[in-house]
C-alpha cells in the first residue's frame, strides 16, 4: 500500500486537526444543547452557520471531491484520513460541507449528471447553499436486496410519474434540502431484475410529495438531517429529470456507494478512536475498590482490545481506499465489501467498552459514546446491512479459488 497521506493532504489534516481543536470540540455541548431544545430542530443551528463560514474561509470545504474530475480534488487516499478527523464528532462533516447523503449525490451529479441538471443541483450543493436526501429503501419490501424496490416510475410523454413509499431518507426534513434523488423501477417486467431500476430528480416541493413522518435510531432523532418517511403520490417531473437513462439505477448505484462506504467507515474509525482515547482518560481519572481503574486487569484488556481493532479496521479501509483509486470501484469490490462488514461492528464494539468504562454518565448526552454508537449501529444497516455485503464476498472469494 502506497503511503496514506500525499504532502497536500498532510497539510489539510493539520489545518483540519486545528480547526476541530479550536473551533468544533469547544462548542460541542452549546450545539447538543440547542439541538435538544429548540423548537425547530431541522433548520440549521446558527452556530453551525457560522462555523461553516469560517470553514470555508480558511479552505476546508468540499474535501471530498475526488481528484480525477477536479484538479484540486483529492485521492481516497488522501481523503479518507481526514474523514477520519471529522469523524471525531458526529454533526462535523456538515462543517466542511462534507456529510452524507450530500457528498454521495454531489459525486452522483459529478459521474452522471446533465450539463443542465450540474447547473441547477449540483453548483448550489457545492456552495452548500441547498442539501439533498438519496430516496431508495422502502418500507414495505426487504430493500437490502434492492432489485425489491417498488416504486413506480412509468412514463407519461414528456412526463414520469413517481407513486410508492421510502423510508429512513437522511436529510429530508432539513428546511434546505432541496433535491432528491429516487430510485424506482421504470421496466419492472424486464427479466434481468438490474436493468429494472432508474434514478429520476424529484424537487422536494414538487406535488404529491409528503413527508409522513420523521424516525429515530435508537430513540435519536438525528437532527438537523435525521431520517423520514416519504410517499410519492402521482408525482411528476419532466422526463429530462432521469440520471443517466432509464434503465442505469442499478449502475448509478454501485458507482455512488463505493467511495461513500470509505467516507462512513473512516468516520466511524474517529468515532472508535476518540472513544479510545476517553477510554484511556477515563481509566485514570476514576477509581474503585481503592485503586483505578487502570490496574484493573479487564479494564487493560478492553483497551489494549480496542487499539487492536481500531488500528486493523483502519489499515483494511486504506487499503480499499487505495485500490479504488489505483483500479476502481469494481476491482475494489472485495475490500469494500470487507470494510463494510468489519468497520461499524468494530466501531459499536470499541464505543460500547468505553460506555461502560464512563459508567451509567456515558449512556447520556454528557458524552459523545451514546449519540457515536448509534451512528455505527446504524451504519451495519446503511449502504447494505452486515449480511449481504458477508454474502457476496463469500460468493466472490469462492468463485476465485475453484
Amino acid at each position: 500500500m502506497k503511503s496514506p497521506l500525499s504532502a497536500k493532504a498532510a497539510a489539510i489534516s493539520e489545518l483540519l486537526e486545528k480547526f476541530m481543536e479550536d473551533e468544533i470540540y469547544p462548542v460541542e455541548k452549546e450545539y447538543s444543547d440547542y439541538i435538544h431544545s429548540t423548537d425547530n430542530p431541522w433548520e440549521t443551528p446558527p452556530l453551525l452557520q457560522e462555523l461553516k463560514i469560517k470553514a470555508k474561509e480558511v479552505g476546508l470545504w468540499n474535501l471530498f471531491l475526488p481528484i480525477k474530475h477536479y484538479e484540486d480534488g483529492l485521492s481516497n487516499v488522501d481523503y479518507a484520513p481526514l474523514a477520519e478527523i471529522m469523524g471525531r464528532v458526529i454533526w462535523a462533516p456538515i462543517v466542511f460541507n462534507c456529510n452524507a447523503p450530500d457528498t454521495g449525490n454531489m459525486e452522483v451529479f459529478i459521474n452522471y449528471a446533465t450539463h443542465e441538471q450540474k447547473e441547477k443541483w449540483l453548483k448550489p450543493l457545492l456552495a452548500g447553499e441547498i442539501r439533498s436526501a438519496f430516496a431508495m429503501t422502502e418500507p414495505d419490501v426487504a430493500s437490502s436486496d434492492a432489485t425489491n424496490v417498488q416504486c413506480s416510475i412509468v412514463r407519461d410523454g414528456d412526463e414520469y410519474v413517481i407513486n410508492g413509499k421510502k423510508w429512513f431518507i437522511t436529510g429530508i426534513k432539513h428546511e434546505a434540502c432541496k433535491i432528491m434523488i429516487v430510485m424506482g423501477k421504470t421496466d419492472p417486467d424486464n427479466p434481468n431484475r438490474h436493468i429494472q431500476q432508474s434514478q429520476v430528480l424529484v424537487p422536494k416541493d414538487t406535488p404529491g410529495v409528503t413527508i409522513v413522518r420523521p424516525l429515530t435510531t435508537l430513540g435519536y432523532l438525528g437532527a438537523p438531517l435525521g431520517e423520514a418517511e416519504i410517499a410519492f403520490d402521482n408525482v411528476r417531473v419532466p422526463v429530462e429529470n432521469i440520471l443517466l437513462g432509464e434503465g442505469r439505477g442499478f449502475e448509478i448505484a454501485q458507482g455512488r456507494l463505493g467511495p461513500g462506504r470509505i467516507h462512513h467507515c473512516m468516520r466511524l474509525v474517529g468515532c472508535a478512536q476518540r472513544a479510545l482515547e476517553l477510554m484511556c482518560k477515563r481509566s485514570e481519572e476514576r477509581s474503585t475498590f481503592g485503586r483505578k481503574l487502570s490496574e484493573n486487569q479487564s479494564v487493560r484488556e478492553d483497551i489494549a482490545q480496542s487499539y487492536c481493532d481500531v488500528e486493523q479496521a483502519r489499515l483494511l479501509t486504506m487499503m480499499a481506499a487505495e485500490k479504488i483509486d489505483r483500479l476502481g470501484n469494481k476491482e475494489a469490490k472485495d475490500l469494500i465489501a470487507a470494510i463494510k462488514i468489519v468497520t461499524p461492528a468494530m466501531a459499536a464494539r470499541v464505543i460500547d467498552k468505553a460506555i461502560q468504562i464512563h459508567g451509567a454518565g456515558g449512556l447520556t448526552k454528557d458524552y459523545f459514546l451514546a449519540e457515536a454508537y448509534n451512528y455505527a449501529r446504524q451504519i451495519r444497516f446503511a449502504d447494505g446491512p452486515d449480511q449481504v455485503h458477508m454474502m457476496q464476498l463469500g460468493r466472490s472469494l469462492i468463485k476465485q479459488y475453484n
